[in-house]
């Protein structure tokens, strides 16, 4: 492993630029950059779309950043990945095979590419370590999405190795929070339940169908407590190993649905639909690296939820989200 300690990079009076900064995580990073005195540096896509070389290269060289959050990502749940894994695989492939070569012409000190905990093997030992990385086959439900953040982690290590380049890698546990997609045809799992649930109680509709057996148990990190993380690791983190991000709440997914109606107020009933895929069967990140460098969570499940349903409730339009935050 290729460790560089003692490596402080503070984000104060630098130019960082957030990549993806309309999709949930860019939009926390960019709420926890503001505290950080950074120059927070951001681009529409009608002016780089990351998906084309020859824009990403040279917008990055127009603005020349000092560190760079690869946020960006073509994302989405198990219908999304199952009915658009074209989408899946090249966008993201893409995205960031472009960001981290126009990164490194151009003189990126640091750049964190964001994995994810699909990238793990589906029946990697629990909770999930980062040394299990490529030991066993793919969930099939998002094998498209991981194998391109597998690609992620594979290219910051190459140029690493090669070049010398400061590109790190972090691997969230499942996140939610304000700004997440509740597109039915997109969302993850807690902005799904939150949408069919609040459509259920608007409609005066007693059941809710949910995809799977309910046995399922995940991890789940609130986006704002994950950004912070982000940043603690950018300052303080270079290594080639990626670094799990975690330390939330496992549930299954059944108690998961009695605490989104709590908290939306639904007294309804979930039927539970076993024909549809359940996906990993547990999925949780082991975050002993992360935790040992001092590093907690401050938002509970409960109080995220809280957080997440009230701002959907209130959101409007902007309650969709963006399931393609490039």
């Amino acid at each position: 492993m290729s460790e560089l300690p003692g490596q402080p990079f503070p984000l104060n009076g630098r130019k960082v630029y957030v990549a993806g900064h309309r999709g949930m995580v860019g939009s926390a990073l960019l709420r926890r950059l503001g505290t950080t005195g950074a120059q927070v540096l951001t681009a529409e896509r009608r002016e780089v779309d990351l998906r084309r070389q020859d824009q990403t290269e040279r917008w990055l060289e127009a603005h020349r950043p000092e560190a760079v959050f690869a946020a960006a990502a073509t994302v989405g749940g198990i219908l999304a990945n199952d009915t658009r894994p074209a989408e899946f695989l090249y966008d993201n492939l893409a995205i960031i095979a472009n960001l981290i070569q126009a990164c490194h012409r151009s003189g990126v000190r640091k750049v964190m590419v964001l994995g994810s905990s699909c990238m793990y093997p589906r029946l990697a030992a629990q909770p999930i370590a980062e040394d299990s990385v490529l030991t066993g086959p793919l969930e099939p439900t998002n094998q498209w999405y991981a194998v391109a953040k597998l690609a992620g982690l594979k290219l910051a290590q190459a140029y690493r190795r090669q070049y010398g380049c400061d590109f790190i890698t972090a691997v969230p546990t499942n996140l939610f929070g304000v700004g997440d997609n509740f597109d039915p045809a997109a969302s993850h799992v807690i902005p799904a339940m939150i949408r069919k649930v609040t459509d259920a109680q608007a409609g005066g509709r007693d059941t809710v169908e949910v995809w799977g057996t309910g046995s399922p148990e995940r991890e789940f990190l609130y986006v704002d407590d994950a950004a912070d993380a982000m940043v603690f690791l950018m300052e303080r983190y270079s290594g080639e190993e990626p670094i799990n991000i975690a330390g939330g709440q496992t549930v299954t997914i059944r108690r998961l649905a009695e605490l989104v109606a709590a908290e939306c107020g639904w007294r309804g009933r979930f039927v539970y639909d076993a024909d549809k895929p359940d996906g990993m069967p547990r999925k949780a990140l082991e975050a002993s690296r992360l935790l040992g460098m001092g590093w907690r969570p401050e938002i509970g499940l409960q109080e995220g939820l809280r957080r997440t349903c009230a701002w959907f409730l209130q959101a409007g339009d902007a309650r969709l989200g963006t399931a393609a935050a490039i």
